[in-house]
């Protein structure tokens, strides 16, 4: 595949990326690691407005279905060691073209969140890293994953009256990787930590229990299910362990995940992770941070019955990448954090 490259502008420590479809038309948003602002851009890649300038620390960002640019973020994430005063706002815009802020939970150290639709129910499914610490590097009290019902109105919620969020799961050491997976139908979560790789599945009726299913034992910082040869059953690709080096990618074997390949090289500080179909094949993007610092492409060669890879870009440091389509066009964007560079790729067989 063959990526051309434009950079939109610079963002220190640019970090998050994701979609939101505001006024009726498809755009993107970039937001900062540290204490900078998030940026509006439309599919071209203009910038269209600014979101806030601060607190920033923003980890994730999901838009609120059936909303018109209503979204939810994380912000004051700044780092492992700094994330005691974490929080997840609701952002609406108005009519003025202001964008309103509020806190609606604070959860100290979520790191990654989403909103899983099952039915007419709207679920909330926020992972904390770990769940406090004392020192640097403190990892002595695993993340958690909760979970709750999103009311139909979210104006309603505040700081004195916040979302009631309820444990579903503890004891994630290092609960880093978050990805949503589409099976049967139904959004799921797929949550990667030093335990291994969980696949979370929302209850069919409110207060029933997430099913939640262990896919694999080995530690992984990130992970997303792809159906690689098209053969109807999705492999596992994997990044580990925590903030690693390794690219493998697992096929299910009499009911378990069996490693099948692995990259020969050492991706350094393996971070943006990208799964599903791009120029109309199953792909993998991965981007890393450290050492060669490039931009990945992974494809199954139908033909010579083996996993490939290219390098999109090089001595780029992507720490998350999103997948967009602009009339039949696929497109990367890429928060080049390494670099400050917030980048869109358009990419071609």
């Amino acid at each position: 595949m063959k990526a051309e490259k434009k950079v939109l502008g610079h963002l220190t420590k640019c970090y998050s990326v994701a979609p939101l479809n505001y006024k009726g038309t498809e755009h993107f948003l970039v937001a900062a690691e540290k204490e900078d602002p998030c940026l509006l851009f439309d599919m071209d890649g203009n910038k269209v407005d600014t979101v806030w300038e601060e607190p920033g620390g923003t980890m994730s960002m999901v838009q609120v279905p059936g909303t018109d640019g209503q979204f939810l973020a994380t912000q004051r994430f700044y780092s492992p060691n700094d994330s005691k005063e974490a929080v997840i706002v609701l952002v609406t815009p108005d009519n003025s073209g202001k964008w309103q802020i509020k806190t609606i939970a604070a959860l100290p150290h979520v790191h990654r969140f989403d909103i899983l639709k099952r039915g007419k129910t709207l679920y909330l499914l926020a992972c904390t890293l770990k769940s406090g610490h004392e020192y640097k590097e403190d990892w002595s009290s695993p993340g958690r994953v909760y979970a709750a019902v999103l009311p139909e109105d979210l104006s309603k919620l505040c700081e004195s009256s916040p979302l009631q969020l309820e444990v579903i799961q503890e004891g994630l050491l290092k609960n880093h990787g978050y990805y949503r997976v589409e099976e049967n139908g139904v959004d799921t979560g797929l949550i990667s930590c030093e335990g291994g790789v969980f696949q979370f599945v929302p209850p069919f009726q409110k207060g029933e229990k997430w099913e939640v299913r262990k896919l694999l034992d080995t530690p992984a910082s990130d992970g997303v299910l792809i159906d690689f040869d098209e053969d109807g059953e999705k492999e596992l690709a994997v990044l580990s362990p925590f903030h690693g080096d390794c690219i493998s990618i697992y096929k299910k074997s009499e009911g378990s995940y069996k490693k099948v390949y692995e990259y020969e090289k050492k991706a350094e500080f393996s971070h943006g992770i990208f799964g599903g179909s791009l120029c109309g094949k199953p792909a993998l993007v991965v981007g890393h941070r450290q050492g060669e610092r490039n931009l990945l492409c992974f494809t199954w060669n139908k033909e010579l019955k083996i996993f490939q890879w290219e390098i999109l870009d090089r001595d780029c440091g992507p720490a998350n990448v999103l997948h967009l389509k602009k009339e039949g066009e696929d497109l990367l964007i890429s928060a080049n954090r390494e670099i400050d560079e917030i980048a869109m790729y358009r990419i071609t067989p």
